[in-house]
């Protein structure tokens, strides 16, 4: 009598069917990959077996870095250490002695990339039910290990590296094999509204179409030098960027794409499956003065606004933009100014992609660097 009553109960109130069941994994994954955050992923991976065996085999991955600690953070109070960081840093103690009224000192280019566990369920070993959850810190080198099939990796640092005074602007966006391929750089004094969004247009003694020169104040009031700044701290800042990269690109042989920037939009580097497979078959030269790979010979053009309104009615004073390509690769032929327009352009988001627009039809300052 019990059994038939413990039957009749069932089918009147059947146990629930977890509708995530009945999905195939090819759709759950393409979820995943939809979540991307390697966070978002880690807490995913505890709520099942399945989900955890699925998570690893997500293709789409981005990695949001909490906070960048030193690899020397022990020794960094020591006088012998303060002497050592100076020797490996020349360039950035040059520009604290010469250029310190204009940026603040850029960060430790010896510094690792790691993200905090706060929340951080995806450890090492991917063991998801393990008291290994509450460790303090993991690298995205460790964080990734686990993941097998990656082809687009974005990762974002918390902030840009390089401290520049409030209001002025100053993007950068660099691609690279085994070495710098090219780098464009967008800056300005200042960043305002008009109130005029209709107009727009340059305004200096200088025609827009370059038959005039740039104000002489561009050279006596120190604003040449302050761009000299501005380009030398970005190449610091996006080869040091690379070189903390090649442990991951030696790894994750299965990616097409990789993205590092930061969430101040400060800057970004990125690499196709091309440039991917450049480094990890022909090994990038590492600077001798620190940790971050040796900037090459470049060409650069250059150029300038006193003042540039964009159609949105934004304005830049001071609008500088500088495209860079190594020595070693063909300089831009006449006939391709526009592709060069396109280029410079596309390395930014609107409302800064038109200013880039704008300043290539200006006139081209070119200027040479050494390697360094």
């Amino acid at each position: 009598m019990g059994s038939i009553a413990a039957d009749l109960c069932r089918k009147i109130h059947p146990h629930p069917v977890d509708e995530f069941d009945r999905l195939p994994d090819s759709l759950i994954l393409l979820i995943f990959n939809q979540i991307g955050d390697v966070k978002a992923l880690g807490r995913c991976c505890v709520v099942s077996r399945r989900f955890h065996s699925l998570v690893p085999q997500v293709d789409n991955v981005v990695v949001r870095v909490d906070c960048v600690i030193s690899d020397d953070d022990s020794s960094s109070n020591s006088p012998s250490s303060a002497a050592a960081d100076k020797s490996r840093h020349p360039i950035s103690s040059i520009f604290r002695i010469f250029f310190s009224g204009l940026f603040k000192p850029l960060q430790s280019l010896s510094q690792l990339i790691i993200p905090s566990a706060r929340g951080f369920p995806l450890p090492e070993d991917f063991d998801c039910e393990s008291e290994e959850n509450t460790v303090t810190h993991h690298s995205p080198t460790q964080v990734l290990k686990n993941f097998n099939e990656i082809k687009q990796l974005r990762i974002e640092l918390p902030t840009g590296e390089l401290g520049i005074d409030e209001g002025v602007l100053l993007k950068w966006k660099a691609e690279f094999g085994s070495t710098l391929e090219s780098c464009v750089i967008l800056g300005a004094e200042s960043v305002s509204q008009s109130g005029n969004s209709r107009c727009s247009g340059v305004s200096d003694n200088g025609a827009e179409n370059g038959n005039g020169g740039t104000q002489e104040s561009f050279y006596t009031n120190g604003g040449l030098r302050q761009r000299v700044v501005w380009t030398i701290s970005s190449l610091i800042a996006a080869s040091a960027r690379h070189y903390l990269l090649q442990p991951i690109i030696a790894e994750h042989k299965t990616l097409d794409g990789l993205v590092l920037t930061d969430a101040d939009e400060q800057g970004v580097l990125s690499m196709n499956r091309e440039q991917l497979e450049e480094l990890r078959v022909r090994p990038l030269s590492a600077s001798s003065a620190s940790k971050r790979t040796l900037v090459p010979a470049l060409n650069m053009r250059l150029w300038y606004a006193t003042q540039l309104e964009l159609p949105n009615g934004v304005v830049l004073k001071g609008a500088t933009l500088v495209a860079i390509r190594p020595s070693e690769q063909p300089k831009m032929e006449a006939a391709s100014v526009g592709s060069e327009a396109n280029w410079v352009a596309s390395a930014f988001e609107e409302p800064f992609g038109t200013a880039a627009r704008m300043l290539v039809k200006r006139r081209i300052y070119c200027l040479e660097m050494n390697s360094f």
